[in-house]
């Protein structure tokens, strides 16, 4: 017997930049757990009631963090778990939870994902077949090729994708800056003001602040000032990535609640969304950044729909030529596509970007009446994934 998973929470802290910005000196557990423990708060359902706590965590030295969530935010039956599809992270979670829920194994689960690139632990490893040790050692996730480096996504993601979809400095800088104008239009309108939590933090002389505006979009940007940034590899000859046209490089965290549905209408939970249908797939590392061109059209049969059913769109803004190219080659209006930023303006938390895509679209949705979203995004060593929702018209 199968069963709908949906989403009847979720709370997200707003995203900081890295190294510099207001969530500097708050590590990845301290992230996942409040995350956790907000998105419970609100679902109303009780902490023995959860199956299973599912976090997404990259680069960030290994561990179950679910785990270590779970324990922090009261959830001591539910065992959890830590997941790693890099840039897809928090995407695969919510898959991961629905599917558990969707085929009866668990009715309750917390999905999410969380990064802290500022306090991202240092590796090290011993080198095969000598003593000496590599420092800032960088697990890969597929071999490396000149084509393809795995400690360089500009090239490998950025510029590759650039490059096969055609696509032009122009182009990447105008999407960039939209990116910017959209994200800044929606903090003064105030449509994250439901997914994001007061965050209280601790600053280093002991004193303390709350943080819950998203801090990496740019209101001073302008295609004047993205057109003037240096290609980051000026050796390549061409080449257009620049820091304007990528995206930030953040730390935040977001959970979700999944349940079934029969247990929702048992509890009097309200869902915000239905989980309709994923799809993940593999493409040769060096095409990573063209990985949802191929994941959408599957992820969307797999609902029966088409594009033209698909009211709202986010495509991850790893690079700015990711979602161009996505744009471009599934025919999409750009009107729908990333209406509120994406990676270039809001940031990229990375294992954190896949559930924060979700809960942007869940809300802003809901505003607009309801309806049918995807959000998909491409993730290192030439993986993609997507993922549909049905959003009801609010009561």
């Amino acid at each position: 017997m199968t069963h709908e998973a949906v989403i009847v929470s979720g709370a997200r802290t707003a995203v900081g930049t890295a190294y510099r910005g207001s969530l500097a000196d708050v590590d990845a557990l301290e992230l996942g757990t409040r995350a956790v423990a907000e998105a419970v708060r609100r679902s109303g359902v009780a902490p023995e009631l959860f199956d299973d706590v599912v976090m997404g965590e990259s680069l960030y030295g290994g561990g179950a963090i679910g785990r270590y969530a779970a324990i922090e935010a009261g959830l001591v039956n539910a065992p959890g778990i830590a997941h790693n599809r890099h840039c897809a992270s928090g995407l695969s979670t919510l898959q991961t939870a629905a599917a558990s829920v969707i085929a009866g194994m668990d009715r309750v689960v917390v999905a999410g994902g969380v990064q802290s690139t500022s306090t991202m632990p240092k590796v090290k490893r011993r080198v095969p077949g000598t003593d000496e040790w590599e420092e800032d050692w960088l697990a890969p996730s597929h071999r490396a090729t000149p084509d393809a480096p795995i400690d360089d996504m500009t090239i490998t993601v950025g510029w590759n994708a650039a490059v096969r979809a055609g696509i032009t400095r122009e182009e990447m800088d105008a999407w960039a800056f939209r990116s910017h104008q959209r994200a800044v239009a929606g903090i003064d309108a105030g449509s994250f003001a439901e997914e994001i939590f007061p965050l209280e933090v601790a600053r280093r002389d002991g004193t303390g602040f709350t943080f819950e505006v998203d801090e990496h979009p740019r209101r001073s940007s302008t295609l004047e000032k993205l057109a003037s940034l240096k290609p980051l590899h000026p050796e390549i000859a061409g080449f257009s990535i620049t820091a304007g046209n990528s995206a930030g490089v953040n730390d935040g965290a977001a959970a979700l609640v999944v349940t079934s549905r029969a247990f929702a209408e048992e509890s009097g939970l309200s869902p915000l969304a239905t989980v309709r249908s994923w799809a993940s797939v593999g493409v040769p590392p060096s095409e990573t950044g063209l990985a949802p061109i191929l994941a959408v059209p599957k992820a969307l049969d797999r609902a029966g729909l088409s594009v033209g059913d698909v009211a709202l769109w986010e495509i991850n803004e790893a690079f700015a030529s990711v979602s161009v190219a996505a744009t471009r080659a599934l025919g999409l209006d750009e009107d729908t596509v990333n209406v509120l930023g994406s990676g270039c303006s809001l940031g990229h938390p990375v294992a954190m970007t896949g559930t924060r895509m979700v809960l942007t679209l869940v809300h802003e949705l809901r505003r607009r009446g309801g309806g049918f979203a995807v959000a998909a995004m491409c993730a290192g060593g030439g993986m993609g994934t997507a993922l549909v929702l049905e959003v009801p018209a609010p009561a």
